[in-house]
């Protein structure tokens, strides 16, 4: 296992995090406790989880085990989310005071911990003053329910007026941000990593597989069977998995991590995830396991290392489209002519 700091704290973390949506749900807890264990022999150490997976079974699986194993529970550092409904009242959602003072003690309380190491906003609230949430936030953090915070789905206008009005007002700033970040989504990389970077704000990138895709278990033009979820339940997102299957870029980038793999004797899922955590900004890169079969070729990412020319050639080939201003072609020639003066 490989570690890094988180963000520009001194918290030393696994380059590789455990995601845990599946507990509860796609995993029972025999299986989260065995895909617990394996991680944690791999030796990872950061494990993220939110209130909302499976209606809070997974922080209670999490809390049982790390119950039964303290001496590895020491060593690890726990992270978890609030923001969304875990009650039907109308106050039971958002990142006020109120709610997130009672969502980070119900998580506390079936993690069974005492603090949590990084607390994350799940998403943006608009109904909400963000001067509200990070006072919030800076208080958790005084009191020690809290070592540091983080967010979720934030845009970069968000991400950077968080920053500024927790700078402005003393308050402990933001270390982390958890968006959807692999070779088919990079749209980040448009504003939210630059934003990141200027703050030094670490990224946890979710679904870096792109929902499986990027395991190279599909095949073009061919509907998904057997052991994958949308062969298991094609219901969840069909029509999404037509429209990437129709796009060309998404054949281009999946045979190019094919090719790759089989130059390193390595797997597809293992070159995709080895590209992201070599990307800037990146802090640690979640893994969504299912079994402990999937986390172990995933975690065989760590000791993977691509040369600069297959990074490159990955880059290339997923490149994010910016066709349309202001990023495109045709916006980098307006800007260029607002600079000169004509219009």
């Amino acid at each position: 296992m490989k570690y890094t700091t988180l963000a520009r704290t001194g918290v030393a973390v696994s380059t590789v995090a455990l995601g845990t949506m599946t507990f509860g749900s796609e995993a029972d807890e025999a299986a989260s406790g065995q895909i617990l264990t394996t991680f944690v022999e791999g030796g990872g150490t950061l494990i993220d989880t939110a209130d909302v997976y499976s209606g809070g079974k997974s922080e209670e699986i999490i809390g049982r085990w790390l119950g039964a194993h303290p001496t590895d529970a020491a060593q690890l550092v726990i992270a978890t989310k609030g923001r969304f409904p875990m009650g039907q009242g109308p106050n039971d959602h958002g990142l006020s005071r109120r709610h997130l003072r009672a969502a980070l003690d119900a998580s506390l309380t079936r993690l069974g911990v005492d603090h949590i190491d990084l607390y994350q906003m799940h998403a943006w609230d608009a109904l909400t003053p963000i001067e509200e949430t990070l006072r919030f936030l800076d208080d958790a953090v005084t009191s020690g329910k809290i070592g540091y915070y983080g967010f979720s789905n934030f845009l970069g206008w968000q991400l950077t007026k968080a920053v500024h009005v927790a700078k402005a007002h003393g308050w402990t700033p933001p270390a982390t941000l958890q968006p959807q970040y692999n070779l088919l989504v990079r749209d980040i990389e448009h504003e939210i990593v630059p934003a990141s970077l200027d703050a030094g704000i670490g990224l946890l990138p979710w679904s870096p597989l792109a929902g499986g895709w990027l395991s190279g278990k599909y095949t073009r033009d061919v509907n998904p069977t057997g052991a994958t979820r949308l062969g298991e339940n094609p219901t969840r997102g069909m029509e999404a998995w037509e429209a990437r299957n129709a796009d060309e870029r998404t054949w281009r980038v999946v045979d190019l991590v094919r090719s790759v793999a089989e130059s390193h004797g390595a797997s597809a899922s293992q070159v995709a995830l080895a590209w992201l955590a070599a990307q800037p900004a990146v802090t640690s890169v979640i893994l969504g396991a299912r079994t402990v079969q999937q986390l172990n070729d995933n975690l065989g990412a760590v000791d993977l290392v691509l040369t600069p020319d297959e990074l490159d050639a990955l880059s290339a080939a997923s490149a994010p489209r910016v066709d349309d201003y202001p990023y495109g072609t045709a916006g980098v020639a307006q800007r260029n002519r607002n600079v000169t003066g004509g219009r």
